[in-house]
């Protein structure tokens, strides 16, 4: 096939091209990898208990703070570990931002209970506001699904943190392994809208 009869068939089969301008360029998924999430998405009404043993909705624990979410489990020994680490030292670095907090939130509900969370902050030096939460089971999945936070394997996922505004949106999502003053920055960014 020559050139023009190419681009006439690509034409009339609508690949686009370039060659006309009734095409819309497509949409930016709201979960890309890592970034701004557009459009920004709410949290869902997932039920948590803290490590405090209180319960609340993760929607509402959310709603009039600037918060960083972490995956994580109790038990893990890979990057977990450097995500406990992350979180105390952004802790330090957001106690002036105004309503600010951080939550990290198991993977892992059948073993990990208020106090193996508890003993996994305090292991970091668990911050005022540092707070972790487990949801139950049968929530984790909806929880990978809206945060776009699992990798290959059952047990595995990524090191991302998740900025949500004070209205509860899911506004950004770091790389794999933010450094503690991009996540403290993208926090300071977001508390300013």
């Amino acid at each position: 096939m020559n050139r023009r009869s190419f681009v006439t068939i690509a034409a009339a089969s609508g690949l686009g091209l370039g060659l006309g301008s009734e095409a819309a360029p497509p949409q930016p998924p709201a979960h890309a990898p890592f970034g701004p999430v557009d459009p920004p998405q709410t949290a869902p009404s997932i039920p948590l208990v803290a490590d405090d043993g209180k319960t609340f909705k993760l929607v509402q624990h959310l709603r009039g703070k600037v918060t960083a979410v972490q995956l994580m489990f109790a038990g893990c020994s890979a990057i977990c570990p450097i995500q406990g680490a992350l979180f105390a030292g952004v802790a330090q670095k957001i106690e002036a931002i105004r309503d600010a907090q951080l939550l990290s939130l198991t993977i892992d509900p059948l073993n990990d209970d208020p106090a193996a969370l508890r003993r996994w902050k305090a292991s970091f030096g668990a911050h005022r506001l540092w707070s972790a939460a487990a949801p139950k089971l049968q929530d984790v999945d909806t929880l990978f699904s809206f945060l776009g936070g699992r990798n290959r394997g059952v047990d595995e996922h990524t090191g991302q943190v998740y900025l949500f505004d004070r209205q509860a949106r899911l506004r950004y999502r770091t790389p794999d392994l933010p450094t503690i003053s991009y996540v403290a920055e993208t926090m300071s960014q977001l508390a300013r809208l």
